[in-house]
């Protein structure tokens, strides 16, 4: 086994992950450090220009305002994330991306960024917060303002970042992070004033619906595996809604999207009888009360009823592509560019975002304009941009945060330096891309005003450096040490590969924390013995193995979606409600409990005593 080379980066603002949240960092950081002398770093472990949930395109942002044009305000937003949510949202973080985001939108089309328009100018919209984009090029338009803002040396590509440093002094304050190369033999050593992470949110934490050569085909990015959430809970940052997740209805198997189809081409989602969901289930809403009887119904809900109705036996679900496309065709039957523009919406919405689904379409002689196409609920995943809220509990704006939610710098978790934006942060659901562009912006500009605050930069045990150098190398020797033991290097004695401790915690998962191999639901017996079951399954972890650098990626890859694993379970054993049904059930606690449970789960764990402290943290409304 070769000993890496190590490489030390000293900067004072290092941005870990190069999404849209750690662009929107690495831009608005830039701008101004400028002006005060201070270096800007951007790590990302692919490549920035197709990394991120928005890799392979979009074809909507989902979120934008139109204050230009008075269409909606922050207020209205927070309304509605509210709703959606079931009662639960930092309101002031959402206030405080919802009264900025416009201007992350209007930089993407001066960039470049194609934004379908209407006659009169305005953006073309397919639902009240949505605009259409021809967003192929989305991410690559965004990645290059990032990276020209910072500066080609300080932008490292390829690099997995696998801890957090702590200053050895004060070990409440950030350090910086350490990483090691996926192409090369080197470790990488940060040495930072002030982090941001603006990694991404869990997928593979749960069993997918696809098995075999078709494990990587899920909804959300296959890459995005939770370290966003690892690296900070590993670090001591007080995390929230860590029991909260996403469920969503997709096309089944290639995971398309689906909100083009219900929003602007008003497409109903219908059983094998030809019963519409919403409308048969209608009166399921009432029990819970006051959510379900706003608007728009919350996405939780929407799950509910399709639950309800599996059980009822009205199952497989379809959505009507076919009616819904054959009645925008006849009121356009005398105009065929019309005819050409709806035809170019409802393909394009796929070639921008998932072109597998036209293929799955292809495959199974699917014509969505003379079939139905079937609809099923995905795994859970764990993420903070979308119809869901885990992440870093971090201090709000101060001109709109509550005494008790703002603690010095906007976006900063708990630990000092330490920022967030994106799928990191808990509490603001429903940002999206460009919210959680702007999200990073705001984290962006506080990192540095933290820093211009707070003098010399910390420091860094070379001791603490050379333990996480020797337990990243660890799968190496793991290896080198078994591969002898049989004659096979898949079936081994002493070791374990990353894929076959993912297939473990995916099925612990599944069946003890509401997968949906269990329809969802769990209970405080179930949970307890998913704990007991990952406890061992952790201490197999230690005896994962790499044989090339690749593998070592997956065994971290792995570690990440473990602390996420944990985390989850654990605020859903301390929730003792159903908050979210439809995303998940605890059978022992079946209704929503808003005298004992309208309050945040927060959590720390203690690196020093291996143990988790979760308490409840109250909610407080900012917005009337």
């Amino acid at each position: 086994m070769v000993q890496p080379e190590t490489e030390v980066v000293e900067t004072d603002v290092l941005i870990l992950g190069g999404g849209m949240a750690g662009c929107g960092a690495a831009f608005e950081a830039a701008y101004w450090a400028r002006a005060k002398g201070l270096k800007v770093t951007i790590v990302e472990k692919a490549a920035i220009e197709r990394s991120g949930a928005v890799a392979m395109g979009l074809s909507a942002i989902n979120l934008y305002l139109g204050m230009r044009w008075n269409q909606n305000t922050p207020e209205d937003f927070v309304h509605y994330v509210r709703q959606d949510l079931m009662g639960m949202s930092r309101e002031d973080l959402v206030y405080d991306i919802a009264r900025h985001v416009d201007s992350s939108v209007h930089m993407f089309e001066e960039w470049g960024l194609p934004i379908f328009k209407n006659p009169d100018g305005t953006y073309k919209r397919e639902g009240r917060w949505q605009i259409m984009i021809h967003g192929e090029s989305y991410k690559p338009i965004v990645a290059e303002a990032a990276k020209t803002a910072v500066g080609d040396g300080n932008v490292y590509e390829r690099i997995f970042v696998a801890r957090l440093l702590l200053d050895d002094k004060d070990p409440g304050r950030i350090a910086g992070a350490v990483g090691f190369s996926v192409r090369e033999n080197k470790i990488y050593v940060f040495k930072a004033r002030a982090v941001i992470v603006t990694a991404g949110g869990a997928t593979g934490v749960f069993r997918p619906h696809s098995h075999g050569e078709g494990l990587g085909r899920i909804w959300y990015a296959p890459w995005n595996t939770g370290s966003a959430y690892s690296l900070m809970i590993q670090a001591g940052a007080t995390m929230t809604q860590m029991e909260h997740r996403l469920v969503v209805a997709r096309f089944k198997d290639g995971y398309g999207p689906v909100g083009m189809w219900f929003l602007l081409f008003k497409a109903v989602l219908e059983n094998a009888k030809g019963e519409n969901i919403e409308q048969k289930w209608a009166s399921l809403l009432k029990e819970w009360e006051p959510y379900g009887s706003g608007k728009p119904i919350p996405t939780p809900l929407r799950n509910h009823q399709m639950m309800a109705d599996f059980r009822a036996g009205g199952a497989p679900f379809f959505l009507r592509t076919d009616t819904a496309l054959q009645r925008m065709y006849q009121e356009a039957a005398n105009d065929p560019k019309k005819i050409r523009e709806i035809e170019a919406d409802a393909w394009e919405d796929f070639l921008d975002m998932t072109m597998s689904q036209a293929l799955i379409w292809a495959s199974d002689n699917i014509d969505p304009a003379k079939t139905p196409s079937e609809i099923v609920l995905t795994e859970p995943y764990l993420m903070g941009s979308h119809a869901s809220g885990t992440g870093a509990w971090v201090s709000g704006p101060e001109d709109a945060a509550p005494t008790e939610y703002f603690w010095g710098y906007n976006r900063m978790t708990t630990v000092k330096g330490l920022f967030a934006a994106g799928d990191g942060v808990g509490g603001s659901a429903h940002k999206f891309s460009s919210g959680s562009h702007v999200e990073g912006r705001l984290a962006g500009k506080a990192a540095v005003a933290y820093i211009m605050d707070n003098g010399a930069a910390p420091s860094v045990a070379q001791d603490q450096v050379e333990a996480i150098r020797a337990e990243l190398w660890k799968p190496f020797e793991n290896y080198e040490k078994g591969r002898t033991a049989s004659t096979t290097d898949e079936i081994n004695p002493t070791y374990l590969f990353p894929k076959m401790a993912l297939h473990r915690l995916q099925k612990i998962m599944d069946e003890y924390a509401a997968g949906q191999g269990s329809q969802y639901i769990t209970t405080e017996a179930m949970l307890q013995k998913g704990l007991e079951r990952m406890k061992l399954f952790k201490e197999d972890l230690g005896k994962l193995a790499a044989r090339d650098l690749h593998d070592l990626l997956r065994c971290w890859e792995v570690w990440d979606r473990t602390w996420c694993a944990e985390a989850h379970m654990r605020h859903l054993l301390f929730r003792q409600e159903t908050r979210w049904p439809g995303y998940y059930y605890r059978a022992d606690y079946p209704t929503l409990d808003d005298k004992n449970w309208k309050v945040f789960v927060n959590s720390r764990y203690d690196a020093a005593k291996g143990e988790w402290a979760l308490e409840k943290t109250p909610f407080l409304s900012t917005i009337p």
